[in-house]
């Protein structure tokens, strides 16, 4: 099974935050996702993101990837991939 880290956008029409999860590649983007290692909400000055380094470096011990937009939050955060 191959594992992403990836953006699963949840809020209304227009007002988006985002949950930072793990899921299987093959799920949907709002899909069933194996775990919620953060969140991120871009509409607050400075946008706002949550990080669980703990939780992202164990899946990433067992081969999960981050897509490009979570690997430059981790970045910004400080969380290396």
């Amino acid at each position: 099974m191959s594992v992403k880290i990836r953006l699963a956008r949840h809020g209304s029409k227009k007002r988006p935050y985002y949950r930072i999860v793990v899921a299987d590649v093959r799920a949907p983007r709002d899909g069933r996702n194996l775990t919620q290692v953060g969140s991120y909400n871009p509409l607050t000055e400075p946008a706002e993101v949550k990080l669980d380094a703990e939780k992202i470096g164990a899946w990433i011990k067992k081969g999960a990837k981050p897509t490009p937009i979570v690997a430059k939050l981790m970045k910004q955060a400080g969380v290396a991939a």
